[in-house]
């Protein structure tokens, strides 16, 4: 337990979040300006008042109150409705917090709870666009992919029938450009089909594949950039395919490390961050606990006019690249029921990825 004093609660008014005290029977006896303005009452409205007379059909948070008092530590509630007596409906994230204040020796027993206004609508809305996206891109990528694979294959063969005819050598040089551009497209369709094959979903330690990343990028620039690990290490672990989390997150971390190259970023750097998530909807579907991965780098950014497109197969805002290792990744972190989006500005771009951890997932 936290050990504050009354005096200290003042501070909170300064603050952007939306904080609510209550006493250990459950009343609210402090609400900042905040939550004021979040709920659309007053502080004086709700003083004294049970934290069920301030909203109404409020299980959750009540759920999420009575895990903090069994637990006695933080426990957080994502994305729900809370709904007050005046009928004022907000999405909100909460965190239920147990402290212990102390005024004239006496002790007594509250709880914070710290709310954050979600845009809950929005966010399913975009989620299932994405997954819809992100299915048909898939679908049309495998069409595509066999459809020039198999022309490849006799344009190949005819390059190297022809090659053995041509009566002087120097001309063999115009059937290798047409060789060696065969094979470099075989090698892209291959790629484009990789994401349709079986997942191998094993037991898998997530800082296990972000070392394995860490290597790989530390191999291909290893003075030019630092890759700065922030583990819980407490996590447990997830039911996936290693092979492909690896690929998803080496994607995403390569695309970043070309960036900064490229751009010429002073002190570049990659941080990989992970955190539990508590109480997660992925997919219209809920979980008890989920991962939630962060790669953050201090590059450019994504260019605005592509920033809403870069899942989409074929789009770079690299010169020379495919614009093909967002799409994958996505495609690997769906095959894992998760999601992946992005926060980015110049000098700071983040992909957030949830993975949720459920032994009986993928049976």
């Amino acid at each position: 337990m936290v050990q504050i004093s009354p005096q200290g609660f003042n501070g909170l008014e300064h603050i952007a979040t939306a904080v609510i005290l209550l006493n250990n029977q459950l009343e609210v006896t402090y609400a900042n300006s905040s939550a004021e303005i979040l709920f659309a009452f007053s502080a004086n409205q709700i003083h004294g008042l049970h934290i069920h007379d301030v909203f109404v059909n409020c299980e959750i948070l009540q759920m999420a109150v009575t895990n903090a008092i069994q637990t006695q530590g933080p426990f957080r509630e994502h994305e729900f409705t809370l709904t007050t007596q005046r009928g004022h409906t907000t999405a909100v994230t909460c965190t239920v917090t147990p402290i212990s204040t102390s005024f004239n020796q006496t002790a007594e027993d509250m709880l914070i709870l710290e709310f954050v206004q979600m845009d809950q609508q929005l966010r399913i809305a975009r989620e299932e666009r994405m997954l819809i996206q992100q299915q048909a891109n898939s679908e049309l990528l495998r069409n595509l992919a066999h459809e020039i694979r198999n022309p490849l294959g006799g344009l190949r063969g005819a390059a190297q029938l022809l090659e053995f005819e041509l009566p002087q050598p120097s001309l063999k040089e115009y059937t290798q450009v047409i060789i060696k551009e065969a094979d470099r497209l075989h090698s892209l369709m291959d790629r484009l089909l990789v994401p349709h094959r079986v997942p191998k979903y094993e037991p898998t330690n997530i800082h296990e594949v972000l070392e394995r990343v860490r290597s790989l990028l530390l191999a291909e620039s290893p003075n030019n950039i630092r890759v700065i690990r922030d583990y819980d290490t407490s996590l447990p672990e997830l039911i996936g395919d290693r092979e492909k989390l690896i690929q998803a997150v080496l994607n995403i971390a390569r695309n970043a490390a070309q960036a900064m190259q490229q751009n010429h970023t002073k002190d570049a750097s990659i941080t990989f961050r992970t955190r539990a998530e508590r109480q997660i909807t992925l997919a219209r579907k809920r979980y008890r606990v989920g991962i939630h991965l962060e790669i953050i780098d201090n590059g450019p950014g994504i260019p605005a006019d592509i920033k809403e497109r870069i899942f989409y197969p074929l789009v770079s805002g690299r010169e020379g690249g495919t614009g093909l290792g967002l799409a994958l990744a996505q495609t690997f972190i769906t095959q894992h029921h998760g999601m992946i989006d992005c926060d980015s500005q110049p000098g700071k771009t983040i992909f957030h990825i949830l993975l949720p951890i459920e032994s009986t997932l993928f049976k």
